[in-house]
């Protein structure tokens, strides 16, 4: 039996992991809590196996949780960590792998996709969302630091200047975010309330500003410019 702890500030969203995990065979939620120190607290009480952890709260969020759970406290058999979050964004999922996470999925994810995570993370494995993989193995590859959330002196130092960028319209720049995150036409559709038409003419005028030929260079393009 693997036990889960789940961290989310939204009440109705861990009712809906509960009951999207009630059936899953072999893994019982041995409690949630709504902020990091009711989560800090509830993990040490309890030492689960994995972690499902949201990253944005209002008190600090999934890296102040994995901060304050360290092996001092649980030993060296401590919880892993599995992200759960709304974000798909580059810095979260990479922040918080670098802080210890063993994977990161997004919240559409469903529930038999979800215990497979949940057992994969406990028996070692990493596991990630498809369109996340590519974010941890870019970073990973390059050696580049994580941007500090704090916004200290180790952050990460404003994006110089871009010419291209700048001959991109605010609209397309909305595109390109999400292209490079992974999202498909119609979900960028979905996203930004135009047709899937509207979308496929702002990727081409991107792809002929940017002149890049397909979307795999776009989105290494917008990765090494922080547009992701």
């Amino acid at each position: 039996m693997v036990n889960v702890f789940l961290v989310d500030d939204h009440s109705v969203f861990r009712a809906g992991v509960r009951a999207e995990l009630g059936n899953a065979e072999g893994i019982s939620i041995v409690g949630d809590a709504g902020t990091v120190a009711e989560a800090t607290s509830g993990i040490t009480e309890t030492n689960p196996d994995v972690v499902l952890l949201d990253v944005h709260m209002p008190d600090g969020g999934g890296l102040a949780v994995l901060s304050n759970i360290t092996k001092a406290q649980l030993g060296e058999d401590g919880p892993k960590f599995l992200a759960l979050s709304v974000s798909d964004a580059a810095e979260d999922v990479i922040a918080l792998i670098r802080a210890g996470a063993r994977g990161y999925v997004t919240k559409n994810i469903g529930g038999a996709e979800l215990a497979e995570a949940i057992e994969r993370v406990h028996s070692g494995d990493a596991y990630f969302s498809p369109r996340l993989a590519g974010f941890v193995l870019d970073a990973f590859a390059s050696g580049e630091p994580a941007p500090d959330p704090a916004g200290g002196p180790d952050s990460e130092p404003e994006p110089v200047s871009d010419p291209v960028v700048d001959a991109l319209t605010r609209r397309e720049l909305e595109v390109l975010r999400l292209l490079a995150r992974g999202y498909t036409y119609r979900e960028i559709g979905q996203e930004l309330f135009i047709s899937i038409k509207t979308v496929e003419t702002h990727a081409s005028n991107i792809l002929r500003k940017t002149q890049q030929s397909n979307r795999y260079q776009l989105t290494r393009w917008a990765a090494d410019r922080d547009l992701d």
